[in-house]
């Protein structure tokens, strides 16, 4: 509630008079009198300065950054529907009441406001990726294509996942693991002693989606959401090769057979989406958000932002004294 009575007090308040404090446009400064005391709006607002004007001022001035930099569109709508349909659903099923109830105790008046909110978050991490995508340098895009980049795979797989329960003690966790391995590398025996891959993943894989089909899976490349240890060892094999050790991975221990690899894609065509995996890559990296709060200092300056009052200037400038280039 602090948040929406503060946007609220800075919305009514203009700029006016000598020491530039505001003052109510209808021209009145006392809002409050109690047992022969009164409470003015400059009291108010120097008190409010005080208790995180600064970050609501900001928060505001944001918001009309993010609405100049993005117009907003259909897709963006649909992006932001979703999010606050699966929000609603959340909270009324974990706290069993109305979510415009919700929306009012975190200071929300409607559903509408709820969802401006939303889009606003959504066109400012539009303009932190756009900013960090910014700070890429070609040297980065090169090395990410040669190292990285592949063609699509075809492969096929044996998965043995380790019989592991939660109620297991740390020993007979360690004893499945190392029966697992055990079992991978006994498979991997017998492909060097010429059996037939398909018919051991049919047999033996744990991986119910693939198992009927020999372990074949469907094409992959540097892009896919297969986990980070398989597909590294997937780029790293031969065509018609597989591997001659387990690949440890969180579902298990993988036998790989890599059996083809198209052409690789040119640079042109893939920088983009090289550009969003490393962009991605640095902000999952930025853990004390360095890269996010660079970027919307950087935004504001293009704006030309100006803080008259004096005291919101000296504390804003030293919030971001460090995010300056």
């Amino acid at each position: 509630m602090k948040k929406k009575i503060l946007v609220t007090m800075l919305c009514v308040l203009t700029l006016a008079g000598c020491g530039k404090i505001p003052k109510l446009e209808n021209g009145q400064e006392v809002i409050v009198s109690i047992d022969g005391k009164s409470i003015s709006v400059d009291e108010l607002y120097q008190e409010l300065k005080k208790q995180g004007g600064t970050s609501v001022l900001i928060s505001m001035i944001d918001d009309f950054i993010a609405n100049k930099e993005h117009e907003t569109t259909e897709e963006m709508k649909k992006e932001i529907e979703g999010e606050f349909e699966s929000t609603k659903l959340y909270y009324e099923k974990l706290y069993g009441t109305d979510f415009a109830t919700i929306l009012l105790q975190s200071g929300f008046e409607t559903e509408e406001a709820y969802k401006d909110y939303l889009m606003a978050n959504y066109k400012q991490n539009l303009i932190i990726e756009d900013y960090v995508k910014s700070l890429i340098t070609e040297e980065e895009i090169q090395k990410y294509y040669d190292e990285k980049v592949t063609g699509k795979i075809t492969a096929k797989h044996i998965l043995i996942k380790p019989e592991v329960t939660d109620s297991m003690s740390d020993t007979e966790k360690k004893e499945a693991e190392e029966k697992a391995l055990k079992e991978a590398k006994d498979l991997i025996e017998q492909l060097n002693n010429g059996a037939d891959f398909s018919t051991l993943a049919k047999e033996h894989s744990d991986d119910t989606g693939s198992a009927e089909n020999g372990g074949a899976l469907d094409p992959f490349d540097h892009n896919s959401s297969l986990v980070e240890p398989f597909k590294e060892a997937a780029i790293a094999l031969e065509n018609g090769k597989y591997s001659t050790e387990p690949v440890k991975s969180t579902y298990g221990y993988h036998i790989i057979l890599k059996e083809k690899t198209e052409e690789k894609p040119s640079l042109e065509s893939a920088k983009e989406d090289i550009l969003t995996f490393l962009m991605e890559d640095k902000l999952s990296a930025d853990t004390e958000k360095l890269l996010t709060n660079k970027a919307m200092v950087a935004i504001r300056k293009k704006y030309n932002l100006n803080i008259i009052d004096t005291d919101l200037n000296k504390i804003y400038e030293a919030s971001i004294s460090k995010y300056k280039d």
